[in-house]
């Protein structure tokens, strides 16, 4: 079984800057993607940032230069930096990892953080 454990969401005015952890255990094999995702109030579960095994990174434009995703192979642990915070980047940011076993993507989703941007 695997398990997402989510730290350092809260409250930022805007401008400021947050950074979020995520730590994985349990079963992991070695290629996977981690990533993070957010849902607003009333809005859609979205994309944030995502990275592969060998560190290749994705991010959607809203948020393209101002945050920075990053892995710890040897931890199994992402971050998410966030610079530049907006109000409309408030949400509940979730974890996310999808391992490949025998060829069928498998996602695993963290409990979630709040992240608040005041204007």
């Amino acid at each position: 079984q695997v398990q997402l454990v989510e730290s350092g969401g809260g409250l930022v005015q805007a401008g400021g800057s947050l950074r979020l952890s995520c730590a994985a255990s349990g079963s992991i094999v070695s290629v996977n993607v981690m990533g993070w995702y957010r849902q607003a109030p009333g809005k859609q579960r979205e994309m944030v940032a995502i990275i592969t095994s060998d560190g290749t990174t994705n991010y959607p434009d809203s948020v393209k230069g101002r945050f920075n995703i990053s892995r710890d192979n040897a931890r199994n642990t992402v971050y998410l930096q966030m610079n530049s915070l907006k109000p409309e980047d408030t949400a509940v940011y979730y974890c996310n990892l999808v391992v490949w076993i025998a060829g069928r993507p498998n996602t695993y989703w963290g409990q979630g953080t709040q992240v608040s941007v005041s204007s």
